[in-house]
């Protein structure tokens, strides 16, 4: 069997093994990686291209950056694996890093795996401080593939996965561009989709909530930046009826946004942040809850039921350690938002002008959407929701010969490179992308 193996390439080893998520298996065609550095992948036939897909929107500081990969290997050295119910330097600095960068009355870190169990155990210990069970979430949303965080997931994810027996509730959160609310203004989609959020707070019954889980900006729903006033009222409507706010900063934490979390641009305060992805440029699972006084204090006497094998594992908080460090030492942060500023948003809206396909540029730091239509007065997206289509498998593939990782989702592509890249190479992967867009000219159909 082995020698059969063999014979056969590396992407056909690939098929025949490995089971791929949120996929068709017969119908994958994964690009084979060889290797990877800064903003760049190479294949296995030797072509590079430029990552404007951060992977998963993770790679905040781009690919193999040494110090990272030195921290790794130091602590590999000296203990590469402990339970977690012993303490060690590594965790416990890379939890004191988080706190310094978070909301005021931080009080401690829950480490975890990655951001789907980050938003189980903060859903478990709002439930559990609360003695409330139902879990308010938008429609457009993404929390996880497990059990909790797929039902709270408001994309078409969770469709198949919806047991109907979590609590989760949805409601329609902000979102001007295709409003639900019939408004012509932010102002006007900010009061309404709070008015609807009390609305549905009240008619499900208010002392039945433990929590509310939001994506300070919805990122694989489609990097929508809510409109000024809207967090800050959803932080009202929780003090006003005891609801636990959880701001889910797993994508958009970590100088995405140009900020070290995003809820510290939109002027919030959460009660409890989940976080994942950038905290370590996923070198190494991570995630975890940064966990206020009050929640923290209710298991101070009181048991938590919940923990993992491997939380706080210390390599991958080693590499957190040093992620975070490199991202202060090197003003990372502060180039997220400059490039954004600078360079990907009046880029976007230049391409915008030339591509009538990009009904909406939207977004902020290296976290960018472009919303991709027919027909820019009837906004018909170039993908029906929850599907792909010719148009946007084509202009993948046109992204993919210009030597362009893109981040697509439906009727979209997502602009998310590493928060260091540099402006000339920001620029250049505007370039490359200006190319493939040309590809989806000819579906568009309006004026």
């Amino acid at each position: 069997m082995a020698t059969d193996r063999e014979s056969l390439s590396s992407i056909e080893r690939e098929k025949a093994s490995v089971f791929h998520s949120w996929s068709a298996q017969a119908t994958i065609n994964p690009l084979m990686i060889k290797s990877a550095e800064g903003v760049y992948v190479t294949d296995e036939a030797g072509k590079t291209y430029m990552d404007f897909s951060s992977q998963l929107v993770n790679t905040n500081i781009g690919h193999q950056h040494p110090k990272v990969i030195k921290a790794i290997q130091e602590q590999a050295g000296k203990l590469a694996t402990i339970a977690p119910q012993h303490g060690y330097e590594s965790r416990y600095r890379a939890a004191e890093l988080i706190l310094d960068r978070s909301f005021d009355g931080a009080a401690k870190v829950f480490f975890t795996n990655g951001g789907t169990e980050a938003v189980e155990h903060a859903v478990r210990m709002a439930r559990l401080h609360t003695g409330r069970h139902k879990i308010l979430s938008q429609y457009r949303s993404y929390h996880g593939g497990t059990s909790t965080s797929i039902n709270l997931t408001g994309d078409p994810r969770r469709w198949p996965n919806d047991n109907g027996s979590s609590g989760a509730v949805h409601f329609f959160g902000p979102f001007l561009y295709r409003s639900m609310f019939n408004a012509a203004t932010e102002q006007e989609e900010c009061e309404r989709a709070l008015a609807n959020l009390e609305n549905t707070i009240m008619f499900e019954g208010p002392s039945a909530f433990a929590a509310i889980v939001l994506e300070t900006i919805p990122g694989t729903a489609g990097i929508m930046v809510p409109p000024k006033g809207f967090l800050a009222g959803v932080r009202e409507l929780c003090d006003k009826y005891g609801i636990v706010y959880i701001a889910d900063e797993v994508m958009c934490g970590f100088g995405r946004t140009g900020e070290w979390f995003g809820y510290i641009g939109q002027g919030v305060k959460p009660d409890l942040v989940t976080f994942a992805k950038g905290v370590n440029s996923g070198y190494l699972p991570l995630g975890g809850v940064v966990i206020n006084e009050a929640i923290s204090a209710t298991f101070n006497d009181r048991v938590f039921p919940g923990g993992l094998t491997y939380s706080g594992h210390p390599l991958a908080c080693a590499s957190a350690v040093a992620a975070i460090e490199a991202m202060e030492e090197e003003g990372i942060v502060a180039n997220a938002k400059k490039i954004g500023d600078e360079v990907l948003r009046p880029g976007l809206l230049e391409l915008a002008k030339k591509h009538k396909i990009i009904g909406e540029v939207r977004g902020l730091g290296v976290f960018f959407a472009l919303d991709l239509v027919t027909d820019r007065d009837t906004k018909e997206p170039l993908a029906p929701y929850g599907g792909s289509s010719p148009a946007m498998n084509e202009l993948i593939a046109a992204c993919r010969q210009e030597g362009l990782l893109i981040f697509a989702n439906y009727h979209r592509l997502h602009v998310v490179p590493p928060c260091n890249i540099t402006a000339e190479e920001a620029r250049e992967g505007l370039s490359r992308l200006d190319r493939a867009l040309s590809v989806g000219d000819k579906y568009y159909v309006g004026k």
